[in-house]
């Protein structure tokens, strides 16, 4: 798996300029020779699907029935550093640390601070609450950086113990891996520049949008009667670099997501209603039901307590006044 440790999130309008030029130089490939006589075409990120292949998911797939219900946490959480005895935090306990997967290009969830170099967000807070919780140190964490594409495949080989990486739980992606509760919850909207006439995805038809691979975002931007087309890339800094440069007219996958990237250039805007529920959840592989159990445990807590409030607090007031945590839903 590779790292990706070339691509950093930069606050602010005059930073976002720095760090498009950054991703051109150091995130993109060489751009195909022009025939004779045509001017060359902007560089564009590696890896770029114009348009994209998106799989044939045919109908939604319902068969977990509600796909927000996880496993009951197992009574009482234990107290740090005394993990029961042959379980899955045991392991993780006797490792030394909790191995998770995150995006470091997602700004407000999961996102490299060029200044400090620290993997941060919302994601990643919530995730130093289950280390809090085996450990008694948040700081034992070993931040393995993946793209939304990754998230699975990192989790059914047993590279990471947790991802939390803005994934929304569905039924398909329950056949793979295991999903905690719902943490947060969000929904599908357009990013598009400010002098766009733009409001919806249906005003897109014929015109190139832009979400990740491996997203929901993609499959729904594909599924747009009006027929936008859909382009895909790693990260969601690569969509914000073709949008800059108009190579695409949108952007569209989660309101959370487009509020990071809008943050980062006040140059476009969000617009239309939530056409998607996108509720999220931290994946454990399949096997690991009692870290799922765990995690229910700790994510119990942080809502009862008001540690969920203050990590929205902290990262996600642009969206506004935080919201009661999202209330567990439990299969057995």
């Amino acid at each position: 798996m590779r790292r990706r440790g070339s691509r950093v999130r930069v606050r602010g309008a005059a930073a976002t300029v720095a760090a498009v030029a950054l991703l051109l130089v150091a995130g993109c490939g060489t751009a195909t020779l022009p025939d004779a006589g045509n001017p060359p075409g902007p560089p564009r990120p590696v890896g770029v699907q114009d348009p994209a292949r998106i799989p044939d998911a045919g109908e939604q797939d319902t068969s977990c029935g509600d796909p927000r219900k996880s496993y009951r946490p197992d009574g009482a959480l234990p107290a740090p550093g005394h993990m029961p005895g042959n379980t899955t935090m045991s392991k993780i306990a006797r490792r030394g640390r909790l191995v998770v997967g995150v995006d470091q290009n997602t700004y407000l969830f999961g996102f490299r601070d060029p200044a400090t170099n620290r993997i941060q967000g919302f994601d990643v807070d919530i995730l130093r609450e289950v280390a809090r919780a085996i450990f008694g140190d948040p700081d034992r964490i070993q931040y393995t950086t993946i793209t939304s594409a990754q998230r699975i495949p990192v989790l059914r080989s047993h590279q990471v113990d947790l991802v939390a990486d803005v994934m929304t739980i569905n039924c398909e992606r329950w056949r793979q891996v295991a999903f905690s509760t719902d943490y947060f919850d969000a929904g599908q909207r357009v990013l598009v520049p400010a002098d766009s006439t733009a409001t919806t995805l249906a005003d897109l038809g014929g015109k190139k949008v832009c979400a990740v691979k491996g997203s929901t975002s993609i499959r729904a931007i594909a599924a747009e009667r009006a027929k936008p087309v859909p382009v895909a890339v790693d990260d969601w800094t690569d969509c914000l670099v073709l949008l800059q440069q108009r190579q695409v007219a949108a952007i569209s996958t989660d309101n959370a997501i487009l509020a990071g990237l809008a943050k980062q250039d006040p140059n476009t805007k969000v617009v239309g209603p939530r056409f998607t529920d996108e509720p999220y959840g931290i994946a454990a592989n399949s096997a690991d039901v009692d870290l799922v159990r765990f995690v229910n445990g700790v994510l119990a807590r942080i809502r009862a307590n008001g540690t969920w409030t203050k990590i929205y607090d902290r990262w996600l007031t642009v969206l506004g006044a935080a919201p009661s945590p999202p209330a567990a839903a439990y299969r057995d």
